[in-house]
C-alpha cells in the first residue's frame, strides 16, 4: 500500500518524540511544526511569517511552564525559577530553549531519516545487510551520515579577518561558502568516500555533527533516535521501495536542509 514516508513516519516521529523529551502534550507537534517551513528557509531578506511564528511559539512554550501537564525538559526549566542562583533567567529565556530544541531537533532528525531511507532504497545490497543483521544500523547510521547531504546550500560566512586555508588565501570580508558534505568526502580522511563502507576505521570522523565549540551536544541523541527508527522500519517494512522513479522526487529549494517534498513508498 503506497504512503508519504515524510509525512506518514519521519515528521510524526520526529515531532512525537521531542515532545516527549521536552515533556509536553503530542498534540503540540503538528502546531509547532508548522513553523519550521519558514523557520529552517534560506533567504537574503527577512520573512515577516517567521516572525510571528516565533511569537506565536514563545508564546505557547511560556505557558507551558505553568501548566501542570508539563513534564520532562521543560519541566525542569521551570523547576530552575525556585533556585536564586537562576533568578536572573526569564520565562522567555526558558521558553527560547523548548522552543529551538524543537525545531532544530525535529528537522534535524526528520531530514537525516528522511534521506537515509533514501539512501537505503538506492542501496539495496546495504539495505538486506541491515534487515539479516540488525546489530550494523548504528554503524550504517555513521555512514549514512557521511554521505548525505545535510545542510542543502552549505553555511555562508564573512571573513573577519585575511586567512590561509590549505592553499588559497581568504581575504577579510569575502564571502566562504563552508561545505560540509566536501568534508565528508575527502578522500584524505574517508578512503574511496563515494562508496558506502560499514567497516572504515574512522567511522565517528565525519563533521555532520559539527565540530569544536559548535559540536551538536545532542549528538548520541540523535543517532540513537535514527538507529530505533531504521530497525523498526526496516523489521517491519523489509518490502520497503520507493513508489515511483527517484528522479520523480521534488526537493525543497530555499531551505536549509535537502528534503524531498514527499516520498512515496510500497512494500
Amino acid at each position: 500500500m503506497p504512503a508519504d514516508l515524510r509525512r506518514d513516519f519521519t515528521v510524526p516521529y520526529s515531532t512525537g518524540l521531542h515532545c516527549h523529551i521536552l515533556g509536553i502534550p503530542q498534540s503540540d507537534g503538528p502546531d509547532l511544526y508548522r513553523s519550521l517551513h519558514v523557520a529552517f528557509m534560506n533567504s537574503p531578506r527577512p520573512i515577516p511569517a517567521a516572525g510571528i511564528n516565533w511569537d506565536r511559539d514563545m508564546a505557547h512554550m511560556v505557558g507551558r511552564l505553568d501548566d501542570p501537564v508539563t513534564t520532562g525538559l521543560m519541566a525542569e526549566l521551570a523547576a530552575l525559577r525556585e533556585d536564586p542562583d537562576y533568578a536572573h533567567l526569564t520565562d522567555e529565556m526558558l521558553a527560547t530553549v523548548g522552543v529551538t530544541m524543537f525545531g532544530a531537533g525535529v528537522i534535524s532528525v526528520m531530514g537525516f531519516l528522511t534521506m537515509a531511507l533514501v539512501s537505503l532504497i538506492q542501496h539495496p545490497e546495504l539495505k538486506a545487510e541491515l534487515i539479516a543483521d540488525p546489530t550494523l544500523v548504528p554503524a550504517a547510521v555513521d555512514e549514512l551520515l557521511r554521505i548525505n547531504l545535510s545542510i542543502a546550500d552549505g553555511l555562508p560566512r564573512i571573513a573577519t579577518e585575511t586567512m590561509k586555508l590549505g592553499d588559497v588565501t581568504v581575504q577579510k570580508g569575502e564571502l566562504v561558502l563552508v561545505l560540509v558534505e566536501a568534508a565528508n568526502h575527502d578522500p584524505a580522511e574517508f578512503e574511496d568516500p563515494h562508496t558506502v563502507r560499514l567497516d572504515r576505521p574512522n567511522p565517528n570522523a565525519h563533521l555532520s555533527f559539527g565540530g569544536g565549540g559548535h559540536y551538536c551536544p545532542a549528538t548520541a541523541l540523535g543517532k540513537r533516535h535514527a538507529q530505533i527508527a531504521i530497525e523498526v522500519l526496516l523489521e517491519r517494512l523489509p518490502g520497503l521501495d520507493l513508489a515511483v522513479p527517484i528522479e520523480q522526487l521534488v526537493w525543497r529549494t530555499g531551505f536549509m536542509k535537502r528534503i524531498p517534498e514527499r516520498m512515496p513508498v510500497l512494500w
